[in-house]
């Protein structure tokens, strides 16, 4: 989310600079408009993205709280599907193909495997947010 948001600042922050340039001629002003125009986008974006990881850490908490096995277990069902698949096209595939022609290599579209390093990079992200929050808050220090 991060680099969409900082993507989005740059050519934004220079739209702002070229119309500033093109309308204001006083030199500490255009600087001081640019800065508080920078300023408001910047701040704009974090609360934006606070927000958002607010109402997704609500989601998966709700998730992980329901009843249901389905509700509480299908991101990590979706992230091993997707490991079965690549375990499939890099691991068992080139095996058995060089003994039989009737492998089958499954098809893994870039929007999955970009979904899947989302949910890995998300679980790891996670949990070590978690370890270091048990030892901020004087917990257990364990390795796992």
């Amino acid at each position: 989310m991060l680099p969409l948001l900082a993507g989005l600042i740059g050519p934004v922050s220079g739209l702002i600079n070229k119309i500033l340039d093109k309308t204001v001629e006083d030199k500490d002003l255009k600087t001081k408009l640019k800065a508080e125009a920078m300023s408001q986008l910047v701040n704009q974006d974090n609360q934006e993205f606070i927000v958002h990881l607010k109402e997704a850490s609500s989601i998966i908490q709700a998730e992980v709280k329901s009843d249901s096995w389905m509700a509480k277990n299908w991101r990590p069902v979706l992230m091993l599907t997707c490991v079965a698949i690549i375990a499939n096209n890099y691991i068992i595939f080139p095996y058995l193909s060089m003994f039989t022609d009737k492998t089958v290599i499954l098809e893994l579209p870039n929007w999955l495997f970009q979904l899947m390093k989302i949910g890995v990079g998300g679980y790891v992200c996670g949990r070590s947010a978690e370890k270091i929050m048990e030892v901020y808050r004087g917990g257990k220090n364990k390795k796992s």
